[in-house]
């Protein structure tokens, strides 16, 4: 997302986003709920991210392959920044998409779900976490689109 605005900004040759959204229509609905009744905000900053370590595993697919790495991950996340990372994800305002972007997702993402998302590579049977779960099929659209 935040490769998006800064694509308008550095004017790149090439944007690679992976497992991300290049505007707000992409974002699943429970965003958008958000915006309209901002729940989160009622929350303290440690029991969202308490709640995300305990739903995200249970929501993605990929919940079991490398569950230390992303458990570790997330228990690295101060609960300050990812609640304010919350409420920047849901008042985002980016509509247009940039040319430029190079968008690689997986198929079965329930964090990002793809039928509201269109890219341009998708990773057959690929969740969120396509980066650390599906690596060698990212690594070759990568070389594909880098060297290309």
């Amino acid at each position: 997302m935040l490769c998006a605005e800064l694509s308008e900004v550095l004017n790149p040759e090439k944007v690679i986003i992976i497992s991300s959204a290049k505007n707000r229509q992409e974002l699943p609905f429970c965003y958008t709920f958000q915006r309209i009744i901002p729940l989160y905000k009622l929350m303290p900053p440690r029991l969202l991210l308490g709640g995300a370590k305990m739903l995200q595993p249970l929501v993605e697919p990929d919940r079991n392959k490398n569950k230390a790495t992303f458990q570790q991950m997330l228990g690295a996340k101060d609960p300050l920044y990812m609640k304010r990372s919350i409420g920047m994800i849901i008042r985002w305002e980016r509509t247009l998409n940039s040319q430029k972007i190079i968008h690689i997702h997986g198929d079965n993402d329930h964090t990002l779900p793809i039928r509201r998302v269109r890219s341009d590579h998708v990773v057959p049977n690929g969740s969120h976490m396509i980066t650390l779960t599906r690596f060698e099929e990212v690594k070759q659209i990568l070389l594909k689109e880098l060297l290309f």
